[in-house]
């Protein structure tokens, strides 16, 4: 596995004229049928939806050339759908267990490069993450995935992976099991079939947590974004969470799911 050691001094910069190379969409899995916390996407996080407050960071990176919502077609996802066409965001919906199908629908119905995998239960994502990761592929496309995961450096819930979608379609064709489940598991787990290129933010911060899977979290982000408002800059969520350690001490003794829970 190569790595990319961004220089953190540096700010991510892509231009966002229209580009005539490869095209990049994010997509963003959403749905509410959460074990832990249902309706979580839809939940207001300082005046608006979390939903609303991801869309934003897609649509914000540089480097993103469309964002798409994959939701499923069960009718407790409808209040989904309907929000994210309200926003003016494109929606695919597809089944509810097998998201890598939804993922591979979402490319179908917009054709693409590659895409930006997101999650609806992460409001803090930083557009210059999410524009790094696109910028890194676009330098070196033979790569079939980019992330900040395979070195977890960064605090749980802003994180950003990146698929090419040739290699999205070939890993559709053969996984089983909670590789559908997750989309890019199937990519990384076989770093012999598929070339993956690590991207590592410093200073390390993986001890921290503001992704939403449960009601402690969802007190902890909601005095996170007291402080800081809609800035969701990492290094601000950082220094924030330093800070105050009593808003780490919310959600720390909650227990991230393992791959084959879900």
């Amino acid at each position: 596995m190569a790595r990319a050691h961004p220089d953190e001094s540096k700010q991510v910069h892509v231009p966002t004229t229209t580009r005539t190379g490869p095209r990049i969409n994010a997509v963003v899995q959403a749905r509410t049928g959460s074990t832990r916390l249902p309706g979580k996407v839809l939940t207001e996080l300082g005046g608006r939806p979390v939903l609303d407050r991801v869309l934003d960071a897609a649509r914000a990176a540089p480097g993103v050339d469309g964002v798409i919502v994959a939701t499923s077609t069960a009718a407790g996802d409808d209040a989904v759908a309907d929000r994210a066409a309200g926003l003016g965001v494109d929606v695919v919906r597809g089944s509810e267990d097998d998201v890598l199908a939804r993922f591979v629908q979402a490319v179908d119905e917009h054709p693409c490069d590659a895409v930006v995998r997101l999650t609806a239960d992460c409001p803090l994502l930083d557009p210059a993450l999410i524009g790094l990761a696109a910028a890194t592929w676009r330098s070196a496309p033979e790569h079939d995935y980019v992330a900040t995961t395979l070195v977890r450096t960064l605090p749980r819930g802003l994180d950003v992976e990146l698929a090419a979608v040739p290699a999205l379609r070939e890993l559709a064709g053969t996984a089983t099991g909670y590789d559908r489940t997750h989309v890019t598991s199937g990519l990384y787990g076989d770093p012999g079939r598929f070339r993956c290129l690590g991207l590592v933010v410093a200073p390390a911060a993986d001890d921290l947590r503001v992704t939403l899977d449960t009601v402690d979290d969802l007190h902890a982000l909601r005095g996170l974004v007291e402080l800081l408002g809609d800035r969701t800059d990492w290094r601000s969520v950082v220094s924030a969470l330093r800070a105050r350690p009593d808003l780490v001490a919310r959600n720390a003794h909650v227990r991230q799911k393992s791959l084959a829970e879900g």
